[in-house]
């Protein structure tokens, strides 16, 4: 699919690929031992750092998905 042009579609989809990075980030933080806080805070903490802006129940899932994946 190709964006046309709406400025509002290019800030979506540059703000998935924000989050993919950061949550990516934080599943190596916790893999290596390098995260110790709540994974949900620690991740609010790096999204708002980043200007996204998730609903916290997002954010809760989010941040599930990645101790599960980051157990595994």
């Amino acid at each position: 699919m190709t964006s046309n042009g709406n400025p509002l579609e290019a800030s979506e989809a540059d703000d998935a690929e924000v989050v993919e990075h950061i949550a990516e980030d934080v599943r190596d933080e916790i893999r290596h031992g390098h995260v110790e806080d709540d994974v949900t805070h620690v991740l609010a903490e790096r999204l708002d750092e980043a200007g996204v802006h998730l609903r916290p129940e997002k954010i809760e899932d989010l941040a599930e998905d990645i101790e599960t994946d980051a157990s595994i």
